[in-house]
């Protein structure tokens, strides 16, 4: 791609637990290859580097109390990378819009194998029953990005000074009242329905993640977050921190 694409991540505790139940990643994506012996000159390498196939962001919101939560969100990560460098096929990245389904499909199945590694970790340690997460993923091929998620932490999209949510909330209150869109100008209303979340990895019932692709342009920003930050800050405030 030309241009520089700049990427920043940072978690905080907040002034009421004792622990931080969210984890986030970012990563660039690209092949490699390990030199074990050669008569070439590699002026003492031992790894080769190709182009980097894509960026990875990701953030995870876990839950199940005091360690387990933290728990949660790390096997999340831990089970999407784990997936993704030696599952995910990234040559399905091609311009045929059929070939995007493929690589969603590809994604989503990424996400039920977080679950098994949650439901095989609670297995072993029954005390965490329980314990889940959510996730969101954004996979970055420019000018495509795909995202995949799970549970009520989001990804917005800034454009041109608007804000839009790309992530639908699976909670309760969603599910029941149906879509609504946020005043831009208050946090999230908090009630019983708005924290009950009913997709998510590590429940009972199988997670289904949603899946989409869109295009990026120059100068466009995102934000993936938990309800750490919706909560407390309004959409409105959003875009204008970030712009």
């Amino acid at each position: 791609m030309h241009g520089q694409m700049e990427i920043f991540g940072t978690s905080d505790i907040g002034r009421q637990r004792k622990t931080n139940e969210d984890h986030f990643m970012i990563a660039d994506l690209c092949k490699s290859m390990r030199v074990h012996s050669t008569s070439l000159a590699l002026d003492h390498r031992t790894r080769l580097f190709g182009e980097t196939q894509g960026r990875l962001l990701l953030v995870a919101d876990g839950m199940g109390g005091h360690e387990s939560g933290e728990r949660a969100s790390q096997l999340a990560l831990d089970g999407i990378v784990d997936y993704v460098l030696n599952t995910l096929s990234w040559y399905l990245l091609h311009d045929d819009i059929h070939e995007d389904e493929d690589f969603q499909k590809h994604l989503k199945a990424g996400l039920l194998s977080c679950q098994q590694l949650i439901e095989r970790d609670i297995a072993s340690a029954p005390q965490r029953q329980g314990m889940g997460s959510t996730l969101t993923m954004a996979y970055i091929a420019w000018p495509r990005m795909f995202v995949v998620h799970v549970g009520d932490s989001r990804c917005y999209l800034l454009r041109d000074g608007e804000i839009k949510q790309l992530t639908r909330d699976h909670t309760m209150a969603e599910a029941v009242l149906g879509h609504h869109e946020t005043n831009d100008s208050e946090p999230d209303r908090e009630g019983p329905l708005t924290n009950m979340l009913w997709n998510v990895l590590g429940g009972k019932d199988e997670p289904h993640p949603d899946a989409a692709s869109f295009h990026l342009q120059i100068g466009d920003a995102l934000v993936l977050c938990t309800d750490g930050l919706t909560k407390h800050l309004s959409r409105k405030r959003i875009a204008e921190l970030i712009s």
